[in-house]
């Protein structure tokens, strides 16, 4: 009988055990569901963007949101079947992108994101949305950098989490120019890095040509982008690694906004006037491998 008694023991507590098990299993399916399963189910989407780039991402004194990648967020989060109100805007910076996709605090970012070979080891990218290239800004009054090579024994800001630098100081692959006897000066931030140029604690901005463009018109008569430009950046849409699905959803989404004339508008809304020379073709997709 003990013995009986006790197989039945061993009998209920395995079948607990498979009954958690499984319940684990259907907990761990919901929590893994892909960016586009989570857009067609909850009609809701967390989408991180910069808060402090003008053009790009701004969050305005009245808690509205402004800027190209705005729009572009916008559109894409309604092709997967988001409205405007079922997005959350979460403020990423360049240094936490990657954290907050891996930690699931935002479903995508859409944030001047540079798609690199070291970023793709980490995560997803879809697009690019746009290809912008590396310039270099200085104020209005400067007149001894004309150039990128200018930058030799001159202070330029370090962003937090951005490799702009790098196409500066550092050789291929990272670098692009290897210019030495550059005197780096740290920042939190891209509007720090305007702040500390406005000062005159450093000499000279080199990042995307969008984003010194869209600092140089918030300030008129302040900054000038010298339009030297040395690089191509793709802007990549972020997305958790291996979401081969909502890769292949963004992808098409940004070739219909291309098609559709949406990109010409967005960029025509926020750039016109800066001088910038605009592409409003569509961008050559990376794939989603």
């Amino acid at each position: 009988m003990r013995f009986k008694r006790f197989g039945a023991l061993i009998g209920a507590g395995l079948a607990l055990s498979l009954a958690a098990t499984a319940c684990g299993s259907d907990k761990e399916k919901t929590e893994a569901k892909t960016v586009v399963q989570k857009a067609k189910e909850d009609k809701k989407l967390t989408i991180g963007i910069k808060f402090d780039q003008p053009s790009l991402g701004l969050k305005k004194p009245d808690g509205t949101f402004a800027g190209f990648d705005v729009d572009v967020a916008r559109y894409i989060a309604k092709q997967l079947g988001v409205p405007e109100s079922g997005i959350t805007f979460k403020e990423t910076t360049s240094a936490n992108r990657e954290s907050f996709l891996g930690g699931g605090q935002v479903d995508l970012v859409v944030a001047t994101y540079s798609i690199t070979d070291a970023r793709k080891q980490q995560i997803t990218f879809g697009g690019p949305y746009y290809v912008a290239h590396q310039d270099t800004m200085v104020q209005a009054k400067n007149s001894s950098i004309k150039k990128a090579q200018d930058l030799k024994g001159k202070k330029l800001c370090r962003a937090a989490g951005s490799n702009s630098f790098r196409r500066v100081t550092e050789p291929p692959p990272d670098g692009k120019l290897d210019i030495k006897g550059v005197t780096l000066v740290d920042a939190n931030s891209y509007s720090d890095c305007v702040s500390k140029l406005k000062s005159g604690a450093l000499d000279a901005v080199s990042t995307d040509d969008l984003i010194l463009a869209g600092f140089a018109a918030q300030q008129p008569g302040q900054f000038k982008v010298i339009n030297d430009p040395f690089t191509d950046e793709k802007y990549g849409v972020g997305i958790k690694k291996g979401d081969k699905e909502t890769c292949e959803a963004v992808n098409s989404a940004i070739q219909k906004m291309y098609q559709d004339g949406s990109a010409k508008t967005y960029l025509e809304k926020n750039f016109t006037g800066t001088g910038l020379k605009l592409n409003t073709t569509v961008p050559q997709m990376e794939g989603c491998a």
